[in-house]
């Protein structure tokens, strides 16, 4: 097999120290009963070796493993860690220049470079003459050091960026985005020099390179094991090697595969360049054991010189899986030789499959069968998941046993509550204040946290009483303008929020000025901060998140020079979120000491006894892939750049350490958040493997659903409240008729009860709104205009106008109100002509029928020529059915009718012989028409001299039910003639649609 070329002499007879612990090994403690058993053989003699590791993880990892197998105590090794960039760790102190006096330059600080190069990116877009956001160049800027670092990495120089055969090649797009990459990693190296730094990659190369060299030229007695570091970087590969040849050095690595046959080995291929020149076929970069085939290249050590680890034997059932899966992730070439495998290299005996509806009930099953394993004494388990929402919900079940196991992977600032009320007080304020979420902010519980958090919140849902309904005007003057109304039904909460608004607006008024034209940054920092801690009473700076937040903004504050050089208020919130979506906050040690949750990084060489593997969907593990923005595939493969799917490869890799342990569980959910789930392509792999073999857990679905699921199923009868006479003694207006009859529990709710449902905040301007707005508009025309035709559309575009009404309105539904009002006013005037005459308007009349007050506000009264009444009620949509009014469940008009002819309405007497709707709605491409329930087809409508008695008739039997009766007040008795505003209050859905017991089951 041909072997890289070596960059160093070193002497060929010499064997390389480099062992293996296979994934069932149990890596932390096989590797610290090893260390004792060669070392510990006086007190000093591990505390005179240094131990090198990937990670602060895996150091602690390490470090209790020594504890639990230290009967009567012990010197520690030193313990040093090469640092991990994915996890912004460092490389620990042990290895660096400090301690080994070498000459390195010291790393420009992450969060520097991140802000200097997004200055580049926003200003090199400019150059191009594109205008680029705040917030998109601070994300390009991102991937820009991903890409600059895995250059870096891989120890490619810049200048192999202006020499690519492949550019003609590329589409105009990735030219373009090739040449800025150049000119902006041009410009960061200029200010590199200026700053006298380098970016952090080039100096872990450049302190492994100068380690390895200091190390092979001393004589030092001093023992050094490299272990679990799987990184293939060259300069990690060459510090390995020369760590595997120190005379008192040993390499330990993690979950090779030593069963794989040669030839399958030598198929994964590889990357770089034959001797000849010859470019190499690309390897197989998703398969699990392909980084650590690079990595053994790198270090010019063949797999065969590989030892394994001392008490890491080949029996169990553990052992055993590990041949199991290193078949069930062959390459696809090999993978028809499943079919003749035996059952025993097929078994994954101790892995049970559970696959759950939801996310939710995914996690729930898991805490239970954590639970469970904690019945017996000292057992450990893992939960490993890349899905943090999913880590979040664990973590939640657990806590119904007092079971505290947070999240070791971290949560990501914007996700804690800290992180999300500062966030949305940005895109409060940067939005101009929505009602919606400004009722969010106020009720956030940060906010006025402590004693008089009770009072405070009264006053926000008295503010969330009066923004009910369609937004305001924007900013603070659009909630202004509601405490300048006249609305009497807002009247008593307007005088008892008015102080209060003044304060509260108050505090808002400085950010609100700092946001006014041109952002200062400085300026907008302190105010922003300023602002979050009046609201909170400072308390959002208390605890890990609080504190993570406070030393965020204190770095951007010393860095403000660094800020966006043009940033809009309306990216402010996603401009922040862009920085606190990287914060990580871990939890502090101290949870349960046999519990923990891991992200895929954090789970490296942790080992446990039970081991439960969730989220295993495509996107979440192996998560999905992210394109590189600045380079395109052809030109990452011309540079021999990582592909971006050997993340796969990796995901893969820690499956399979994963599943090392003595009993696994795989878990997955066929539904999550966006709706249905892939399976991962790991799991369906097993599966295939295994011939469907693969076990599911038989009591775990069934755990988790019954925690929550009562002995006994209560059947919920339907509501029919039953009020007593006193109760039932009220007086009626002609629109509660119809409820009554329809709904009777909705009429219980609203008149007896005194329940009015709520409008929606910031709704859409509906039927109701609108009806309401027109019939404002022609109660105004008829008192105030008298009827003039010309002036109620004057009258309307007026009311359009105003910048203060809903845009919905002005936009979109001001032709459809010009033109229904246009028919409107043509037609009064017509009728007038012909002598039928608008008499009153909106008028309220009361008079007693079937010994019960009923009252009525008649949109329009028209008197006829013969002197007969019309009544006329404006619709803005179509209006009721005939039927609908037969059946007694439409009687506004005909009860209209009875109260005027009871002489109800001043100035209006007479016979009511006509009853029409005037509807708005387009009918025959017109806009208007009038639909009278006194004409119709067949039997299908109720006579003009006959609507009075009808309506009356009606309304006496309701009235002997419901008023004078004790008839129960059932809900949805008539379930097509009801609104759903009670529905919540009535709990609907516990109810409908079961069988009563006296009916038949609904359809």
């Amino acid at each position: 097999m041909l072997q890289p070329k070596l960059r160093w002499l070193v002497d060929k007879s010499a064997r390389p120290n480099i062992y293996n612990i296979a994934a069932h090994g149990g890596f932390a403690d096989a590797l610290a009963q090893g260390l004792i058993d060669r070392h510990a053989k006086d007190e000093f003699g591990l505390a005179r070796g240094l131990i090198i590791l990937p990670n602060n993880r895996a150091r602690k990892a390490v470090h209790d493993a020594f504890v639990r197998l230290s009967e009567s105590g012990l010197l520690l090794p030193q313990m040093a860690v090469i640092g991990d960039l994915e996890l912004d760790e460092s490389v620990g102190v042990a290895l660096d220049s400090g301690q080994l006096n070498l000459d390195v330059l010291p790393a420009v600080d992450s969060m520097d470079r991140l802000l200097m190069l997004a200055q580049l990116v926003q200003q090199g877009s400019r150059d191009r003459g594109q205008q680029l956001l705040a917030k998109d160049a601070l994300r390009l800027a991102r991937e820009f050091a991903r890409t600059l670092d895995q250059l870096t990495v891989e120890e490619i120089e810049l200048r192999q960026l202006f020499d690519i055969a492949v550019e003609p090649e590329l589409s105009e797009h990735w030219r373009n985005s090739l040449a800025f990459f150049r000119k902006i990693a041009e410009q960061w190296q200029v200010k590199l020099n200026e700053l006298g730094r380098v970016d952090q990659a080039t100096r872990r190369n450049t302190l492994f390179n100068e380690i390895s060299r200091t190390w092979q030229k001393s004589s030092s007695q001093q023992f050094i094991v490299a272990a679990g570091i799987t990184t293939s970087a060259p300069a990690i590969a060459r510090f390995l090697r020369s760590v595997a040849f120190l005379p008192h050095g040993m390499v330990v690595l993690p979950d090779l595969d030593m069963i794989m046959p040669d030839d399958e080995w030598a198929m994964l291929g590889s990357s770089g360049t034959e001797r000849d020149g010859a470019p190499r076929r690309r390897g197989h970069e998703t398969h699990p054991q392909y980084h650590m085939k690079l990595l053994l290249e790198r270090m010019s050590i063949a797999r065969g010189e590989i030892l394994r680890w001392p008490r890491t034997g080949e029996s169990g059932a553990a052992a055993k899986r590990s041949r199991a899966l290193s078949h069930a992730f062959a390459i696809p070439e090999l993978t028809s030789r499943w079919q003749s495998l035996q059952s025993a290299e097929r078994s994954l005996a101790g892995v049970q499959l559970i696959e759950a509806r939801n996310s939710g009930e995914e996690a729930q099953t898991i805490a239970t069968l954590v639970r469970e394993a904690l019945e017996q004494p000292e057992r450990r388990v893992s939960i490993i998941t890349p899905d943090r929402s999913l880590a979040v919900r664990i973590s939640a079940h657990l806590k119904r046993w007092e079971i505290n196991a947070d999240d070791t992977a971290g949560q990501p600032l914007s996700k804690l509550p800290e992180g999300i009320f500062f966030l949305h007080l940005l895109s409060v304020i940067a939005d101009d204040f929505p009602p919606a979420e400004f009722l969010a902010l106020l009720k956030h519980p940060l906010v006025h946290a402590g004693e008089n958090r009770l009072d405070w919140l009264e006053n926000v849902r008295n503010l969330d009483l009066l923004l009910r309904g369609p937004r305001p005007a924007p900013g603070l003057s659009g909630i202004d303008t509601l405490f300048g109304s006249d609305n009497k039904r807002t009247a008593s909460l307007r005088e008892a929020l008015q102080s209060w608004w003044n304060e509260t607006r108050q505090q808002f008024k400085a950010i609100t000025s700092a946001l006014h034209g041109e952002v200062d940054w400085a300026d907008l920092l302190d105010e922003v901060r300023r602002l979050a801690d009046v609201l909170t009473h400072g308390s959002i700076w208390v605890g890990p998140g609080g504190r993570g937040l406070a030393d965020f903004l204190s770095d951007m504050e010393m860095r403000e020079e660094l800020g966006p050089s043009q940033i809009q208020r309306t990216e402010l919130a996603g401009y922040f979120e862009t920085f606190l979506s990287d914060v990580r906050i871990r939890p502090a040690y101290g949870g349960h000491p046999r519990v923990a949750i891991y992200g895929l990084l954090e789970a490296r060489l942790q080992q446990a006894d039970l081991v439960i593997c969730c989220g295993l969907n495509e996107g979440s593990w192996p998560q999905a892939i992210t394109p590189d923005p600045w380079l395109a595939p052809m030109v990452r493969k011309s540079l021999h750049l990582p592909e971006q799917e050997r993340q796969i490869g990796l995901s893969a890799h820690d499956l399979v350490g994963a599943m090392g342990a003595h009993d696994v569980i795989l878990s997955r959910a066929r539904r999550d958040s966006s709706g249905p789930a892939l399976a991962s392509r790991f799991l369906l792999r097993l599966k295939a493997m295994t011939g469907g073999s693969l076990k599911p857990h038989p009591d775990a679905l069934k755990w988790g659903q019954f925690i929550d699921q009562p002995a006994e199923r209560i059947a919920h009868p339907r509501p029919a409240p039953e009020p007593d006479a006193q109760q039932r003694d009220v007086s009626l207006s002609v629109t509660q008729v119809d409820r009554l009859n329809a709904d009777p529990y909705a009429f219980y709710a609203s008149k007896i009860m005194n329940l009015s449902s709520l409008e929606m905040i910031d709704a859409e301007p509906g039927a109701a709104w609108r009806g309401t707005i027109i019939h404002e508009i022609l109660e105004k025309w008829a008192k105030q205009d008298e009827y003039d035709s010309e002036k109620l559309v004057q009258r309307a575009e007026a009311f359009l106008n105003d910048r203060s009404s809903h845009p919905l309105m002005r936009s979109l539904w001001a032709p459809r109100l010009i033109e229904g009002l246009k028919w409107i006013a043509e037609t009064v005037a017509r009728n007038r002509e012909a002598g039928r005459v608008p008499i009153l308007s909106e008028q309220y009349g009361i008079a007693e029928i079937a010994g019960v007050q009923l009252s009525g506000i008649p949109d329009r009264i028209d008197r006829m020529p013969d002197g007969s009444l019309a009544i006329v009620d404006y619709k803005t949509g179509g209006a009721p059915s005939n039927r609908a009014v037969k059946e007694g469940f439409n009687l506004q008009l005909g009860l209209l009718g009875a109260l005027a002819e009871l002489q109800a309405f001043k100035g209006a007497s007479g016979q009511a012989t006509e009853f029409e709707y005037w509807s708005m709605a387009k009918k025959n491409d017109k806009f208007g028409h009038v639909q009278s329930p006194t004409k119709g087809r067949g039997d299908n409508f109720v006579a003009s001299d006959a609507m009075v008695d009808h309506a009356t008739a009606q309304f006496n039997e309701a009235v002997n039910f419901y008023i004078r009766g004790t008839e129960p007040m059932t809900a949805k008795l008539h379930p097509e003639h009801c609104y759903d505003d009670y529905d919540q209050l009535m709990r609907l859905e516990e109810w409908y649609g079961q069988a009563d017991m006296d009916e038949e089951p609904a359809e």
